[in-house]
Parts: structure tokens; C-alpha cells; sequence
């Protein structure tokens, strides 16, 4: 069973790296679109700069918060960890909220207007 643990801590682990990874990759991305966007065909738009980088941090928000999951499941879930994963669930959750407000200027439960 601890040959278990360990590789499955090991993906956790694997899987919180490719959520920092998404992150900085995504804006990495969004800055070299906006700065190489030529001025006379496509005007730069900070509006999209801002929607591509939410978008990048949304990604990896949500693929942080599964490494966590597995992580302390996978470790012994002493009532701690357990609280410690739920407030970390819900700052990350709060942030991707208010993120995917200001990327489509409404609650994600609310109606697209037509």
C-alpha cells in the first residue's frame, strides 16, 4: 500500500506541476500575442490581453485544485489537511469566480445576453 502512496504522490505531484506550468505558459502566450500584435491590421487590445491571461489562470487554478484533491487523499486525511484542502479549495474557487467575471462580465450561472 505505501508503493501506492508514493507513486500517487508522485502524480500529484506531476499534476500541481503542470498546473503552474499552464499558468505561466498561458501568459507567456498572451504577453508575446499582445506585444507582437501588429498596430495596422489588429489593434493591440489590453481588454483581450486580460481575457487570455484570466483564461491561462483559470486553467491552472482548476488543474491545481485537482493535484490537491489527490494529494491529501492520498496522504493520511487527518481533519487538518482535510480543513486546510477546504479553505484552499475555496480561495481557488473564489478567485476563479471573480476571474471568469471580469473575463465575461457576468456570474457563471447567469444567462449569455443575446
Amino acid at each position: 500500500m505505501d508503493d501506492i502512496r508514493f507513486y500517487i504522490d508522485y502524480v500529484a505531484r506531476i499534476i500541481e506541476a503542470t498546473g503552474i506550468a499552464a499558468i505561466l505558459i498561458g501568459t507567456a502566450l498572451a504577453l508575446t500575442r499582445f506585444i507582437f500584435t501588429k498596430q495596422g491590421m489588429t489593434p493591440r487590445s489590453y481588454r483581450t490581453l486580460r481575457q487570455e491571461l484570466g483564461k491561462a489562470i483559470l486553467l491552472g487554478l482548476e488543474i491545481l485544485v485537482a493535484g490537491d484533491i489527490i494529494s491529501t487523499v492520498v496522504t493520511e486525511p487527518t481533519m487538518q489537511k482535510v480543513l486546510i484542502l477546504a479553505v484552499i479549495v475555496l480561495i481557488r474557487t473564489f478567485l476563479s469566480i471573480s476571474i471568469e467575471v471580469e473575463i465575461e462580465g457576468r456570474f457563471p450561472w447567469q444567462k449569455k445576453k443575446d
